[in-house]
């Protein structure tokens, strides 16, 4: 990166490191990376790399992608350009290369963004004031915020996810102007707006970038179906409401975005009153997901935590009992580990002591019990349908698949059961009966 600024000033052009890189260096966290705003136009830039290294990634927008350092890092060169109107609420419609570093700088977001950085000289240029923002913990819009808001809609949902992951506040005039703007943010692509959640959602406290939504109504345009739950009492033994339960869920899971996803879902369907809310959840997840536009393996494990996430169990259950409960279990696309988690999530946020001494005693005992590696799945069996018809001299078909499946509730009971020879036993007993109905 430096040797890009270098390259680049020897040549008579201007070299600043801007975005988000020099804004988490100010704040002392580790950059992601680095971008490199100059004068030198787009064309000069492809020619002073070469083409083995530069590669004319955003040309129509004076953005070159170059390849440097040991190991390769990938640096993104812009030229300083000025924006024609935005009229599709995401790209301007004209783009120029005659703009000054200020004028590049004024384009930008929000003003702790908008700082850029000459490594050569060590000097920082920062009209905006992005380090007074940052000192005081504020996301604050360059400019007039309702002009960067109708430029692009999507920025209104950086400006909470960033102030969410920074732990920072928004600027009043900066959030107020985010109601006036929904509009533009209409606009903005469901793929986009996901994936400012996601990254939302690896915050230490997504719950604070949910009720900013909230306040804002962004929510409103985003998880309508979320707003039903506000003052809903939760009951099981919690003294709030099931919107509050939710963020608690949800703050309490670990920082993968579905999982999280699935925490902050998982009662949405507690306000249409006495149904099996995880059931009819699930439903209302599917169609969640669709707005979100997840790919069907995502939208298949959204609705599977959904679904399972209420059970029941008791302190004297059978670890038979348990063990046919993990057998449903494995029968979704959900992994048990966040089956778990998002049980013992929703359970520790009850107001109730015992309730969450009792799910942490059922994990305890599920890791127990799959410790000793239980046949779960007719894979686990010791014998397979190959072999059943091999032995017993049953023809291919639908009569096989049954009999894997009697194995298998067989040893799912009785574990010590799981032995070819026990199995082949069992399998003949089972034919017998079949084939002598009473």
């Amino acid at each position: 990166m430096l040797g890009v600024c270098r390259q680049l000033s020897q040549a008579g052009h201007q070299a600043h490191l801007v975005g988000g890189g020099i804004r988490d260096l100010l704040l002392g966290r580790q950059p992601a990376d680095f971008d490199v705003a100059t004068n030198a136009l787009p064309d000069v830039v492809l020619k002073l790399f070469g083409s083995r290294y530069a590669i004319p990634t955003g040309l129509q927008h004076g953005t070159i992608t170059v390849l440097a350092g040991t190991p390769v890092r990938h640096v993104e060169v812009t030229t300083f350009r000025g924006e024609g109107e935005y009229l599709d609420g995401r790209r301007p419609s004209t783009v120029s290369f005659s703009a000054t570093l200020i004028e590049d700088l004024a384009r930008r977001d929000f003003t702790m963004n908008a700082i850029a950085f000459d490594p050569l000289s060590n000097t920082i240029t920062d009209p905006f004031d992005g380090q007074g923002a940052l000192c005081a913990k504020l996301v604050k819009a360059v400019g007039d915020p309702i002009r960067r808001f109708t430029e692009d809609g999507l920025r209104p949902m950086r400006a909470v996810r960033q102030a969410t992951q920074l732990g920072f506040s928004i600027d009043p005039q900066t959030l107020a102007s985010i109601t006036v703007t929904l509009a533009s943010f209409r606009m903005v692509s469901a793929e986009r707006i996901r994936d400012e959640i996601f990254k939302m959602f690896k915050a230490s406290m997504p719950s604070f970038g949910i009720r900013l939504m909230q306040q804002t109504k962004l929510l409103e345009e985003v998880f309508p179906e979320l707003l039903s739950c506000v003052g809903l009492a939760a009951k099981d033994g919690s003294n709030i409401d099931v919107f509050e339960h939710s963020l608690a869920v949800l703050d309490a899971l670990p920082p993968r975005p579905m999982l999280r996803l699935a925490g902050l879902w998982h009662d949405v369907a507690k306000p249409l009153g006495s149904v099996d809310h995880a059931a009819k959840g699930a439903e209302m997840a599917a169609r969640m997901s669709e707005r979100l536009r997840l790919s069907v393996a995502e939208r298949r494990l959204l609705c599977d935590l959904v679904s399972t996430h209420e059970f029941r169990y008791a302190p004297t259950d059978s670890d038979a009992a348990l063990r046919r409960l993990l057998r449903g279990f494995l029968g979704t696309s959900a992994g048990i580990d966040d089956i778990l988690a998002l049980h013992l999530a929703n359970r520790g946020a009850y107001n109730n002591s015992i309730v969450r001494e009792l799910s942490v005693a059922f994990c305890e005992r599920i890791h127990t019990i799959l410790a000793t590696h239980p046949p779960l799945r007719s894979g686990d069996l010791a014998i397979d349908g190959k072999r059943l018809m091999q032995v017993l001299g049953l023809p291919p078909g639908r009569q096989v698949g049954i009999l894997l499946s009697t194995l298998l509730d067989r040893v799912v009971d009785e574990p010590e059961g799981n032995t070819e020879e026990s199995l082949l036993a069992f399998a003949r007993t089972v034919l017998a009966k079949s084939a002598n109905p009473i």
